[in-house]
């Protein structure tokens, strides 16, 4: 869903959690770049992602554990042997 403000929108924050950890799972993020955390839009009530402010504490963890490097390698391999 989207927004007026033609953001997308996650009806829940644990959508909007798991929308932060794939979008670093599948997009290369320079160091200091990319959204860190959501926040619940006042216009639609429904929560949007953004790079500004504190970095999630899920998304810290997963960074400092490794986990977002894993996920990351997974979907390497799986787009190399779906041939992409």
């Amino acid at each position: 869903m989207r927004c007026n403000s033609g953001k997308r929108a996650y009806r829940t924050e644990t959508l909007a959690v798991d929308a932060l950890l794939e979008a670093h799972v599948h997009f290369d993020y320079r160091p200091g770049t990319g959204p860190v955390n959501f926040y619940k839009c006042e216009e639609c009530g429904e929560f949007h992602l953004t790079s500004r402010g504190a970095s999630n504490s899920k998304l810290t963890e997963a960074l400092a554990n490794g986990t977002i490097y894993k996920l990351k390698r997974a979907a390497a391999w799986n787009d190399k042997l779906k041939g992409r």
